[in-house]
């Protein structure tokens, strides 16, 4: 007869899958936000400038208004290089801010990792129906116990790298 401390669902799993899709959507969202990066009230207002320059420029096509014409390109492209520099000055400020978010990010992941594995070290973090996973089992339950009652131990490690793969698919899916 089974007890019911047998039948219990184990909150490491999901816990450890939580912790894991958590670390993913940061790394992926900080990732994002480096490549984007924010729009300043500046820059906005130059892209408003160069648009309006390059309209009243198009509108000017009569050979009366040409030099013109020619005057309000140069000076879009004045404006267009000028923010290009802005752009340029304010990327590589926050591109190094970024990538020392990136970077704690990343130390604290693998420290997280490793406080996981060895919490978790021979110890099953979920079991699966030995049905489920027949040619798999043994290398799934590494350092974990093997088969119970029926149920491959799934052990830490094996745990971590399925928990990652999903994680990923799932950013993925959500376009991050």
């Amino acid at each position: 007869m089974e007890t019911l401390s047998e039948h219990r669902i184990s909150a490491a799993a999901p816990a450890v899958f939580i912790i894991v899709v958590a670390f993913q959507f940061l790394s992926k969202w900080l990732e994002q936000l480096k490549k984007r990066g924010p729009v300043t009230a500046e820059e906005t207002r130059l892209r408003r400038e160069i648009k309006q320059l390059s309209k009243e420029a198009s509108s000017l096509s009569q050979p009366a208004t040409f030099a013109q014409a020619a005057n309000l390109r140069r000076m879009a492209t004045a404006k267009e290089k000028e923010l290009a520099k802005h752009q340029e000055l304010q990327g590589k400020e926050l591109k190094g801010s970024y990538n020392m978010y990136l970077n704690v990010l990343f130390i604290s992941k693998v420290l997280t990792y490793l406080a996981l594995v060895c919490w978790f070290w021979r110890v099953p973090v979920a079991s699966i129906s030995q049905q489920l996973v027949q040619p798999f089992g043994k290398m799934i339950s590494w350092r974990a116990g093997g088969v119970l009652n029926g149920n491959v131990m799934v052990g830490i490690i094996p745990w971590l790298i399925l928990s990652t793969r999903v994680s990923k698919f799932v950013c993925r899916l959500f376009k991050l």
